[in-house]
């Protein structure tokens, strides 16, 4: 008898945990099932526009012609209409055919690049003269950013920065680059040093520096010290469509193509349309 009692037990709680365990699974299908759905409504657009289709079927032409890189990147600009968009360039692209830069996707003038000048306190970037030279040669608005590494003296990265750029009229500030934390300071001594490069190179040019960075270490380390300063903000996730009030650019992406050049290439947007970039240029 106690044999029984026991074994009819068991077999209720195991017949109870199966059907838990397909209700469970049941729900999370349903679930997942709702967000897929969800994320599709989301971004019918840029699926529509990727795939070679809007409100009409398009013709083969056309849909390889307008091909975006992905959806995303659609997905943005197409919120931005009106703003002025960018690239940001290194040596990492290699040999540049500026004069075929001009568009994004055949529909977005390109009207302002962002050109990697130094690293640290010794290192040019390899494509920089050649950079600098063909992107004035192409009319387009450019600028000039040093990347920063927190261990090297911020004095000779300055240094060096200014030894290597002359900005003329009609550039962009000059950028200071800062992604990583140093690994043998403190954090209030990276700030430091920082702001002694940020001092130096504007009393040079007798222009404010723009800060790049990353969300994350814009908001943990940088936005409330360095409030001053105009910040260009990187961030690709899927998440986030729009620029905030407070960026001047916003890097949205890294994976794009562009005409004349051959890799990969980072897109920026500016907080404003043409005429407001040219605004903040040097005088």
């Amino acid at each position: 008898m106690g044999r029984k009692t026991t074994y009819r037990k068991t077999v209720s709680k195991k017949s109870g945990w199966s059907l838990f365990g397909r209700m469970l699974r049941f729900l999370c299908l349903s679930i997942l099932a709702l967000l897929f759905i969800a994320g599709v409504y989301h971004y019918r657009r840029g699926l529509a526009y990727y795939l070679g289709f809007k409100a009409n079927k398009i013709s083969e032409k056309e849909a390889e012609d307008k091909r975006l890189s992905d959806v995303r990147n659609f997905q943005v600009l197409a919120k931005h209409e009106g703003k002025s968009i960018g690239l940001d360039v290194s040596e990492y692209q290699g040999k540049i055919s500026w004069s075929y830069v001009d568009t994004l996707e055949q529909k977005y003038p390109i009207d302002f690049v962002f050109i990697r000048a130094t690293i640290g306190r010794d290192r040019k970037d390899y494509q920089f003269k050649r950079n600098w030279i063909g992107a004035k040669e192409n009319k387009m608005i450019r600028g000039a950013y040093h990347y920063y590494r927190p261990n090297e003296n911020s004095i000779e990265q300055a240094n060096l920065f200014i030894e290597t750029v002359k900005l003329e009229k009609g550039d962009l500030p000059p950028v200071l680059d800062i992604e990583r934390l140093p690994k043998n300071q403190s954090i209030d001594s990276l700030k430091k040093g920082l702001k002694r490069w940020l001092l130096k190179v504007e009393n040079h040019y007798k222009v404010r520096p723009i800060i790049y960075t990353g969300e994350r270490y814009y908001s943990d380390f940088l936005k409330d010290e360095f409030g001053e300063y105009l910040f260009w903000i990187a961030n690709y996730n899927f998440y986030r469509e729009k620029i905030e009030d407070d960026w001047l650019f916003w890097q949205f992406t890294e994976k794009a193509t562009v005409p004349g050049i051959k890799h990969n290439v980072d897109v920026n947007i500016y907080n404003g349309d043409l005429q407001q970039l040219q605004f903040i240029t040097v005088d």
